[in-house]
């Protein structure tokens, strides 16, 4: 009998606009996935790390980093729609809804917004989608749309150009309501003491200290992501062809800088923040390989109140990943990583 060889993932001319996938798996954030993707990240704020402070402010457990929920819905979404795909181009209106927590169980689903052949390269060409994961009773942790590139299988195949609106998904971000009778200020030393809201001004610029080197580790954190694109792992098939994938070696999964920049920057950023709310839009503007060492700043665009809290404040934050590169005894900064964030940032005036 000859043997069977399956192939998964959908190419270029197989996607349809209006096509919806209800991904399988989903994906329970245990205890372990956590404090691997929040050590890694270097995250500080201590809802993610320590279990007595996360229940004071009304939490059940400790609170998955946004970096780690994004990874973790993306990755359902990979053998569907980006297993055949040469990179991801764009984030576009994230927005985070309930908090997720450990022992929470997210799942998600998918509807193809448009497909586009390239008009210059004939072996690729271009899916948006929009994206939304929930929790196991059903509530949106988070939804967003992104674009990404995909390979053609069969280059004479004829693509289903297009494009369909996208779905009007609800998202409310709910937060432990404040309450004047807990302690907090008692836990005010287990954050840092000048990333309040009253500590940040418009325009300024916050260079974070700590670097973090990604090694071939992230073939390991990548797989516990249950991601399945190929580039990430599978250097035979890279070494096959090297011209045809970017760098012509194995590319690091985008969630894992994407995490990284968000940990990097919450010892000055996030470290009194509740939630981050939104992403307006994203990308990777370099790839990263093993041994690239990334770094990350914050530029601070705008402080505005929160509707409905009077104990936080909204920070809009541009947040911007770079590592460098030696090129004789020069050592050039190359961005990687574009996020514009929006973050709900205790006040000082009610927490401290």
């Amino acid at each position: 009998m000859a043997p069977i060889r399956k192939q998964r993932g959908n190419f270029l001319e197989e996607f349809r606009p209006g096509q919806v996938f209800r991904h399988k798996g989903g994906k329970t954030v245990t205890e372990g996935l956590h404090a691997v993707f929040s050590d890694f990240a270097y995250t500080t704020n201590p809802l993610a790390k320590n279990a007595r402070y996360a229940r004071a402010y009304g939490y059940r457990n400790l609170v998955a980093p946004p970096g780690l929920v994004m990874a973790t819905v993306f990755s359902q979404t990979v053998e569907d729609v980006s297993e055949n795909a040469r990179a991801n181009l764009e984030y576009i209106d994230m927005r985070f809804g309930v908090p997720v927590c450990v022992g929470d169980t997210l799942e998600a689903e998918t509807m193809v917004l448009g497909v586009k052949a390239s008009s210059r390269d004939r072996d690729r060409g271009v899916v948006h989608v929009q994206t939304t994961g929930h929790n196991q009773d059903g509530q949106v942790v988070l939804t967003y749309e992104r674009k990404v590139q995909v390979w053609k299988k069969n280059l004479e195949a004829a693509v289903a150009d297009g494009e369909v609106a996208p779905k009007s998904v609800a998202v409310d971000l709910q937060l432990p309501p404040y309450d004047p009778q807990r302690e907090y200020r008692s836990l005010a030393h287990l954050s840092n003491a000048d990333t309040y809201f009253e500590d940040f001004h418009q325009g300024e610029v916050l260079e974070h200290w700590r670097g973090r080197v990604v090694t071939n580790d992230h073939i390991v954190l990548t797989g516990m992501l249950d991601n399945t694109s190929q580039v990430h792992c599978n250097q035979w098939m890279v070494d096959q062809e090297p011209e045809r994938f970017v760098g012509g070696k194995l590319i690091v999964f985008g969630g894992i800088p994407f995490q990284l920049c968000l940990g990097l920057s919450c010892p000055d950023i996030g470290d009194n923040a509740l939630a981050d709310v939104r992403y307006v839009t994203g990308r990777h503007t370099a790839p990263i390989f093993a041994g690239d060492t990334v770094f990350a700043s914050t530029e601070i665009r705008e402080l505005r109140d929160l509707p409905g809290r009077s104990d936080l404040g909204l920070l809009a934050t541009t947040l911007r990943g770079h590592k460098f590169i030696k090129k004789g005894a020069v050592a050039e900064r190359v961005e990687i990583f574009y996020l514009e964030r929006e973050l709900a940032v205790k006040r000082r005036s009610h927490y401290a």
